[in-house]
């Protein structure tokens, strides 16, 4: 569902974060208002990267998917009436710009 991954011709680097870790610490930043600067430690990202991941996943699309992937599985269980269902950014208070 993710992008893939990019590939340092050079190698080396530090390992990739964890991409399940990367989106606990964006749903943080997005449910408690804090800035991306604030973002404490305990999620194995810093907040650059953190914030990178966003804009990335932002560019693709991907919370548009996933947001479609919960409807349709949701829908198909018969547990959501996704006629109701909408994304709205009024409710999402997480800043951009990392700062």
């Amino acid at each position: 569902m993710t992008p893939p991954a990019p590939v340092r011709p050079q190698g080396g680097g530090r390992r990739r974060a964890d991409d399940r870790n990367v989106l606990a610490a964006i749903v943080f930043v997005a449910t408690t208002g804090c800035t991306w600067r604030q973002l404490p430690p305990i999620f194995g990202a810093s907040w650059q990267t953190v914030h990178r991941r966003f804009t990335e996943w932002t560019q693709e699309r991907v919370w548009a998917k996933l947001h479609r992937v919960v409807l349709d599985e949701l829908g198909a269980a018969g547990e959501l009436d996704s006629s109701r269902c909408a994304i709205d950014s009024v409710g999402v208070r997480a800043s951009t710009g990392g700062s």
